[in-house]
């Protein structure tokens, strides 16, 4: 979506122009900018859990600002003077999903190793209770390689960071006197990722077919599987 013929972006999760949880900019330090930036911040996690709701529930296309705004007692223009379109705003609501994936693990971020994998696949359990919420994000994603798409570094960026982090717990899990070719733990890397966004929209077509957890974990060992062999491994294909 644009803006007088320009390009709006959401910056990637650890932008350096994206402040951290709680740090306020040095012209906001007064005591006087205390209140308000609290009350900025907890509306615009009103709004966020509202949104999430609410396209959670409807999904992408029936999901509308309108009934964001009324969970919040908010006008629609309250809504987007805060995320600026409904774009933004779902993007932002996929960063507080996965913001909420990982509340609960130590440092808020996902283990490395083997228990990366074992959080992925829990991950895509949990989501087979949150179709509205799946749906969001592969709407999103897939419209994202559209040209001038306002999430298209945002994605770009995410893809990126899950592919290093991914290849670092493939690289962990391995022998270390019988390590992949690096040529092949990036190819893995990326196919536990698509394997995963792959199924969730088989998923979203066909619930009652296909178990998403179960797909996911199978997936995801057979890929673990062919890394752990090693460079002397069979290979089939």
């Amino acid at each position: 979506m644009t803006t007088a013929g320009r390009k709006r972006t959401v910056p990637p999760p650890g932008s350096p122009s994206t402040p951290a949880a709680g740090v306020m900019a040095p012209d906001v330090v007064r005591p006087r900018a205390h209140r308000p930036r609290a009350a900025t911040v907890e509306r615009r996690e009103k709004i966020l859990q509202a949104a999430m709701e609410t396209f959670g529930a409807r999904g992408y296309h029936n999901g509308s600002l309108a009934e964001v705004a009324e969970r919040v007692g908010m006008t629609q223009a309250g809504v987007l003077h805060h995320f600026g379109s409904k774009d933004l705003l779902l993007l932002e609501v996929l960063e507080y999903r996965d913001r909420s994936d990982v509340e609960h693990l130590e440092g808020r971020r996902p283990p490395g190793g083997l228990g990366l994998f074992r959080h992925l696949v829990k991950t895509a359990r949990i989501n087979a209770g949150r179709p509205g919420i799946v749906q969001t994000y592969a709407v999103l994603s897939a419209e994202a390689v559209t040209d001038d798409h306002p999430g298209q570094d945002w994605f770009r960026a995410r893809f990126s960071t899950l592919r290093q982090t991914v290849s670092d717990a493939l690289i962990e899990v391995c022998d270390a006197d019988d390590l992949p070719d690096p040529a092949d733990v990036d190819a893995a890397a990326a196919s536990v990722l698509a394997v995963m966004d792959g199924l969730q929209i088989q998923w979203l077509l066909a619930r009652d077919v296909v178990d998403l957890g179960r797909s996911t974990a199978l997936a995801i060992e057979a890929i673990l599987s062919a890394v752990v062999a090693g460079r002397e491994r069979r290979r089939l294909l």
